[in-house]
């Protein structure tokens, strides 16, 4: 397919998104499978404008003061692409599969209009009802920060140092360019171009040998900042498919007790499997069978219990850009009720001197500092950690570290503009 081309694909698939009022990924599917003479690299690069197009939806629109696919992708094509308007109609000439040439009131917006009069919610690219919740943490800076949020974001990936050396593994990863994060210190990165197919990390020896995990720079440091330790009991309660289980497993070399759980039990399905690659032999998982709670033999006896909460995910939006257009109200309302439950039923689990980590993938202040205030003062038997106390995990890089977050006695924040990662909370509590 010709570049032209899959721009008239890729507007077909945002008509299908608004008309079906389907997840973006089961358009793309549905797409692929009825036009099945598009190769990879051609479903990679629709997918890609589609995806851009849904992470800068509100501004194209603006930009071209029409909500048709049509309009918002040429607007994303401005300003995500950053392509001039003779550019755009180099691409939209009409010819073959190309879409139609522009018309002069689309020439007029991709070269006078602007987002210098858009609300903040419009230029930053996020639902307006959260407009209080973004200025409440970013104040001035919420549309740098939203539109940071809304960039494409690279493949990171945590070295198993259970079956591998950082250096070795970027050296067996090096054809896929390759390079150390510059935070985590077991961290890698790929930057991915506009239309980059997926880099096939999953067919990798190193990684089918364990040595290697797809995570985020963010969730990575979260892990370092928890501060487990070998010998130690540590409790994730929030295991999921155990991202943060493997790199606490890392972190305790081998040793000690980690129980891994979920409320979710069909979250825990691929944990087994990924704790065996990773050659992680001193888990438990703990699958929920009825009412029963899985951790009821726990009493006061753990050093540490990792909270990876449920959350909006509002940190991820660079990954997942449909979700947050897809994000109402009550989605924060019940995640905040779920939060307060996890947080109360960790708190009888720890024993004295030992700590809670506490970690979200959101911005929000509600899901963060607000939860852990609020945890504190119906927990007096905890304190908060200062931050400046956790992001000393780093060691010489702690300094520069601390200076690109944002924090507050309840924690520190990471985010895309700031830190080059995914949203992250953490905050570390110790019982008195």
């Amino acid at each position: 397919m010709t570049p032209a081309a899959r721009l008239s694909a890729a507007i077909e698939v945002l008509g299908l998104i608004d008309a079906q009022r389907i997840p973006a990924a089961d358009a793309l599917r549905d797409w692929g499978r009825s036009h099945r003479f598009a190769g990879s690299g051609d479903r990679a690069a629709i997918s890609g404008l589609v995806f851009d197009v849904l992470r800068r939806r509100a501004s194209s629109a603006y930009l071209m003061d029409s909500e048709t696919p049509r309009a918002r992708l040429l607007g994303m094509l401005r300003l995500e692409r950053s392509l001039d308007a003779d550019a755009i109609a180099a691409l939209c000439n009409g010819e073959g599969h190309a879409p139609a040439p522009l018309s002069d009131a689309e020439r007029n917006a991709l070269t006078s209009r602007s987002l210098d009069s858009a609300p903040s919610h419009v230029a930053g690219d996020y639902p307006e009802w959260l407009d209080p919740q973004f200025k409440a943490v970013f104040g001035d800076e919420r549309v740098a920060e939203a539109t940071a949020m809304a960039s494409r974001a690279p493949l990171d990936l945590r070295v198993n140092t259970l079956k591998g050396k950082r250096e070795k593994v970027l050296a067996s990863l090096a054809h896929l360019g390759a390079k150390i994060t510059p935070w985590s210190p077991v961290g890698l990165r790929i930057e991915l171009g506009a239309d980059a197919r997926n880099p096939g990390v999953h067919a990798e020896e190193v990684f089918i040998k364990g040595a290697v995990e797809v995570q985020d720079e963010g969730s990575q440091l979260a892990a370092l900042f928890t501060g487990a330790k070998p010998g130690e009991q540590v409790i994730d309660m929030c295991a999921g498919a155990g991202g943060k289980t493997l790199a606490l497993a890392a972190l305790m070399s081998g040793k000690g007790r980690l129980i891994a759980t979920d409320r979710d039990k069909r979250q825990l399905a691929p944990i087994h499997e990924r704790l065996s690659r990773a050659g992680v032999h001193n888990a438990e998982v703990r699958t929920p069978r009825g009412p029963d709670d899985t951790l009821s033999d726990i009493k006061a006896s753990a050093d540490l219990v990792v909270i990876d909460a449920p959350c909006t995910g509002t940190g991820t939006w660079r990954r997942n850009p449909d979700a947050k257009w897809r994000m109402r109200p009550g989605a924060l309302e019940v995640r905040i009720k779920d939060q307060i439950a996890v947080l109360d039923r960790a708190a009888p689990l720890v024993k004295s001197g030992g700590r809670i980590a506490y970690i979200t993938c959101s911005v929000l202040p509600q899901e963060n500092g607000e939860q852990v205030a609020a945890f504190a003062k119906r927990h007096p038997e905890f304190a908060i950690v200062p931050p400046a106390q956790t992001i000393a995990a780093l060691g010489d890089k702690s300094g520069n570290f601390s200076a690109a977050t944002l924090q507050s006695e309840q924690g520190l924040l990471m985010t895309p503009r700031r830190t080059g990662t995914d949203g992250f909370f953490v905050s570390v509590l110790r019982k008195q």
